[in-house]
């Protein structure tokens, strides 16, 4: 019975890290959102982000998770952006350390605003967990539109980070 139900645990891991793994979140058109948030710690993550604010995509965008010693005007630098932008659109939220982290700085910063819908950037592998934290720390009235960043994660990244998925959804459930 004990053996069964270990390799019954086994195969289902096995069939959701496949689902995981194949299905990774893709990249979204630029259909407009109020507001823009990208979670730092990827490549392409901000230069997205970037892009589809000057291109009207939405009217606002919190980078999560900047380190407390960047400013704006070295980041308008880096990404050959105006330093205007970075004045009126854009926050560098310096609170997050973590996922978990990154959804309250993010809650905390779109209902200080009252905005409706709001894009989330961060990379393929990194959405499905980023999206449910965000999702937890919400309203119900918030949209949000996942627009991921592909990549190529190795398979140790992909385990590593379907586990966390895994363990995040059943504090979820649990209510922790």
């Amino acid at each position: 019975m004990i053996v069964r139900l270990v390799a019954l645990s086994i195969l289902a891991w096995m069939l959701g890290f496949a689902w995981f793994a194949i299905f990774l979140p893709q990249p979204l058109d630029g259909r407009p959102t109020d507001a823009i948030v990208v979670l730092t710690g990827g490549a392409g993550r901000i230069d997205r982000g970037l892009a589809l604010l000057q291109e009207g995509a939405a009217k606002r965008m919190l980078i999560s998770g900047v380190d407390r010693s960047v400013r704006p005007v070295e980041l308008a630098a880096e990404y050959k952006a105006p330093e205007t932008l970075f004045a009126c659109c854009i926050t560098l939220g310096r609170e997050a350390i973590d996922t978990r982290s990154n959804a309250i700085e993010t809650a905390r910063w779109l209902e200080r605003r009252d905005y409706r819908t709001v894009r989330l950037i961060t990379t393929d592998w990194h959405m499905r967990r980023s999206a449910l934290e965000l999702r937890q720390a919400l309203p119900g009235r918030v949209t949000i539109v996942y627009d991921a960043v592909p990549s190529r994660p190795s398979l140790t990244m992909l385990a590593r980070e379907y586990n966390k998925y895994l363990l995040r959804r059943a504090a979820a459930l649990i209510g922790i």
